[in-house]
């Protein structure tokens, strides 16, 4: 079957008629090289733009049953290859602005041969503070120093005031203080 007797065959009939197993396979042959062309085209990388589309078609295969007309399918593949397309740009942009940050900054001093084993230590140290706060002072903490999230954020996430929030924050800063002395500083959360 050629790829425009299959397209047809999909266009024909309706969404509740395929699976989303048959869907795909009928689209993954018809399609496939026109999609990883496409992706090239975009990211200028075959193995990347394979990716992408491979993702595309797993998202299809996740939404089939939403998909009200079959004959929108390569249409929405094809909106998905162009967004996973944009998406993988818009990384590499990040990736290069801070490579490019790293190349223009100072060189560092080299670490001793015991920094891992120090590092180590002390993350140990720093996570068993963590475990010994109250659950909720824990939650603040995490959320504020590993996801880098703001109080807003915070108390949408937790479900608490942004005066709560702070209030959290604080006693968490000053019982790991207690708990962790000069080792302890604000940015090694």
């Amino acid at each position: 079957m050629s790829s425009r007797d299959e397209a047809g065959a999909l266009r024909s009939s309706a969404p509740a008629r395929w699976s989303a197993d048959e869907a795909l396979v009928t689209l993954y042959g018809a399609h496939w090289h026109q999609l990883v062309r496409l992706a090239v085209m975009l990211v200028r990388d075959q193995g990347t733009a394979e990716e992408v589309v491979q993702d595309a078609f797993v998202a299809m295969h996740g939404r089939w049953s939403r998909l009200r007309e079959a004959d929108k399918a390569l249409a929405y593949l094809r909106r998905s290859v162009t967004n996973g397309a944009r998406s993988v740009l818009r990384h590499r942009t990040v990736v290069d602005r801070h490579a490019e940050q790293l190349r223009h900054r100072p060189a560092d001093v080299v670490p001793g041969a015991d920094h891992a084993a120090v590092s180590s230590a002390r993350r140990e140290a720093v996570l068993d503070a963590l475990a010994a706060l109250p659950q909720r002072q824990r939650e603040v903490v995490t959320l504020r120093y590993y996801l880098d999230l703001s109080e807003a954020e915070i108390a949408s996430t937790l479900r608490i005031s942004r005066g709560a929030v702070k209030s959290h924050a604080s006693r968490a800063a000053t019982a790991l203080r207690t708990r962790l002395g000069d080792t302890w500083t604000e940015g090694s959360a």
